[in-house]
């Protein structure tokens, strides 16, 4: 079965409630408008009965007993060319006018139109020529009898139809105008909508075959399109970054690697050839290099474990204000070789967490700004308290971090100063692992820093 598209069944959809509306609307509108016609019709019709009686009682001279003959025939037929067929009696039965008896073919194609018109209009109605006799007056006294026939219950004449008909034409007009202005702006819509759409599916594709420059840069002017948008537009700039991250690593990786293992070959291939001997100095610098691959694969098996899904917390009530001083003592001498001062401001109650996922983080934020901090520098560590949270910050006045940089430095392997060696700036992967276990805990960690002033972590962890 072939498959719509959206546009299409957006027109269709919008154009067949629009027609079923307006056909509704028509029907109904018809209806209504024929029964109050119908009912205008019929009281006009009583109305002008009653005229005709009142016309035809003033023709009458109750002094000479004689009635106006002459203006009877113009009232008689005036009432027969609208559908009433009159006849006029004297109170003792003698007729004194009698349109049948006047024009009899003339009544009798009266009858044959207004019956033919109304059997055909309204078949259902079952109407026939009916004849009401009313009395003539002058005052209170009975000067005669109207014998008035008509089609009953009511007729409608030529120009009535008429009038009925054109209505219809315009109900039909007003309705075939507004399907199709209706199916125009549904067109619009639907284009309006699955534009967007479409061109976000062919964005998706493209981000697929690997595609990630690609930007939606238009607006839809439709909030959850826009969202849409929006989105496939952050996922391809994630993409993006992702993948400079990923030729960065395996660039990183593999420079990480090459030089150990070629100062290695280099080192074991001389001596084995008989070039260098095998001294103390010589295999320590092997063990050296073996070591920095050992501690980078460590880096990268641990990093693995604190982001691996299925990473389980080992949650217990811990005392970080002891933590933090325990670790900073294991610094001790890292900070009396570079003479820093480090200060712990605050204290904090227990926090449940994971011990040694925490003292992880604390101990890369500080190893961290004992690198970058110059001889001589102050780094303080924060703790703030709150009932909900706590705050654990690093401060120090170190390089800095480069302001573009800094949406990075989470990431695995990024490192902001690209001419660090691992001796200097390590792999990258203390950060990284930093943001792993705090969200992995429900907190977040923040950054901020500026050139050659310092560098602020700040680590948010909730007591829930």
């Amino acid at each position: 079965m072939k498959k719509k598209s959206l546009k299409t069944q957006l027109s269709l959809a919008i154009a067949l409630v629009v027609l079923i509306t307006v056909a509704f609307i028509s029907v109904l509108s018809n209806i209504f408008i024929n029964e109050k016609f119908k009912d205008y019709i019929a009281r006009q019709q009583k109305l002008q009965t009653e005229d005709i009686v009142s016309s035809l009682s003033q023709q009458y001279n109750k002094w000479t007993r004689t009635w106006n003959t002459d203006f009877i025939h113009t009232i008689g037929m005036y009432a027969l060319y609208d559908g009433f067929i009159i006849k006029v009696y004297e109170n003792d039965g003698t007729s004194v006018w009698d349109a049948e008896q006047h024009d009899m073919s003339l009544c009798t194609q009266v009858m044959a139109d207004i019956s033919k018109r109304m059997q055909k209009k309204y078949p259902r109605m079952n109407g026939e020529f009916t004849t009401k006799e009313y009395k003539l007056k002058q005052g209170s006294d009975d000067v005669g009898v109207v014998s008035i026939s008509y089609f009953g219950p009511y007729f409608l004449s030529e120009n009535d139809f008429k009038f009925l008909n054109a209505l219809n034409t315009i109900l039909v007009s007003i309705g075939s105008v507004s399907l199709m202005f209706a199916v125009y702006i549904g067109w619009m819509l639907a284009r309006k909508i699955s534009r967007p759409i479409t061109k976000t599916v062919k964005m998706t594709t493209e981000i697929a075959e690997g595609n990630y420059e690609i930007r939606f840069t238009e607006h839809t002017g439709t909030k959850e399109l826009d969202a849409l948008v929006s989105s496939i537009n952050n996922l391809a700039s994630t993409l993006e970054k992702q993948e400079v991250i990923r030729k960065q690593l395996t660039s990183d990786v593999s420079h990480e690697l090459r030089t150990p293992l070629t100062t290695i070959g280099t080192h074991i291939e001389a001596m084995i050839e008989g070039v260098w001997e095998p001294t103390t100095d010589r295999l320590t610098s092997c063990y050296e290099e073996i070591n920095r691959i050992t501690n980078l694969v460590k880096d990268l098996e641990q990093l693995s474990k604190v982001e691996n899904d299925n990473l389980k917390l080992n949650i217990t009530s811990v005392d970080i204000s002891e933590v933090i001083e325990t670790i900073k003592g294991n610094f001790e001498t890292e900070l009396y070789n570079k003479s820093l001062n480090v200060s712990v401001v605050g204290t904090a109650g227990t926090i449940p967490v994971d011990k040694e996922r925490i003292s992880q983080v604390i101990i890369n934020l500080l190893s961290n700004a004992i690198k970058y901090t110059p001889d001589f520098g102050k780094i303080e560590i924060t703790l703030e308290d709150y009932e909900t949270s706590l705050v654990i910050q690093v401060k120090d006045n170190g390089i800095g971090i480069p302001e573009e940089e800094l949406p990075f430095i989470f990431e695995r392997f990024y490192r902001a100063d690209k001419s660090r060696n691992r001796r200097t700036g390590g792999a990258g992967i203390g950060l990284a692992i930093v943001k792993s276990v705090v969200h992995a805990h429900g907190g977040k960690v923040e950054v901020s820093s500026k050139l050659e002033t310092g560098t602020v972590f700040r680590v948010l962890l909730p007591r829930k």
